[in-house]
């Protein structure tokens, strides 16, 4: 939220910037209009009228186009690729009453859903497509990472808060791997106990669990 304010304080200083700019506007109405349009009677849809209001709108999209969806895509191959966990596609119903292979699924539910998995050759193409999903190129940026930040833009005073915004960004996987490492935290320290890196913002390439891109990258 600091960077984007940073970013929305240099070019939108006050509200008449924000209301002025048609652009900005017919953006926003769009993304409420077009995008969602089954919703956008709404009354709880934040309005765009100040510089405040377009940090909190940005600072969400951000979020959830980084951090939320690295925390629930990069995370899900060690559970979905193990297909009987999440299977993408079951070969038979759930019997009701009175169907003829209602008394067999009764008897051993157990039997019944296993005859019901993905056939090998399914399984083997689901697991292959999430491990695609959950695997980090070995050129994926990272929140806080950009090569040659004064080609991005020319304005000084923007590349040195994006300079600051990245040291935040150490800051918070450094902090992540404190906790991870505290004996105190039992959910997240200690023996058979994963350590909790779901949003430490680098990787390494391949299926790690962990790692933030700047964007969604699959």
């Amino acid at each position: 939220e600091n960077w984007v304010q940073t970013n929305v304080t240099r070019y939108y200083p006050d509200s008449a910037q924000v209301c002025n700019d048609k652009e900005l506007q017919a953006w926003y109405a769009e993304s409420i209009n077009v995008g969602h349009a089954e919703l956008r009677h709404e009354a709880w849809w934040p309005t765009l009228a100040t510089p405040d209001d377009l940090t909190s709108i940005l600072t969400t999209i951000i979020w959830l186009g980084s951090a939320q969806h690295a925390a629930l895509n990069f995370g899900q191959y060690p559970y979905g690729g193990y297909v009987p966990n999440r299977p993408p596609l079951m070969r038979r119903l759930i019997p009701e009453e009175g169907d003829a292979e209602y008394k067999s699924f009764v008897a051993d539910p157990q039997k019944y859903f296993l005859l019901s998995l993905p056939s090998l050759l399914q399984a083997t193409k689901y697991m292959a497509v999430v491990d695609t999903l959950s695997t980090h190129a070995p050129d994926e940026e990272y929140i806080g990472e950009r090569n040659h930040p004064s080609i991005w833009t020319g304005d000084a005073e923007m590349v040195e808060g994006f300079f600051g915004f990245s040291a935040e960004i150490g800051r918070v996987e450094k902090e992540i791997e404190k906790r991870n490492s505290d004996p105190t935290l039992r959910n997240r320290c200690g023996a058979g106990v994963l350590p909790y890196e779901l949003l430490a913002p680098s990787s390494e390439p391949g299926v790690t669990c962990r790692g933030v891109p700047n964007s969604v990258s699959i």
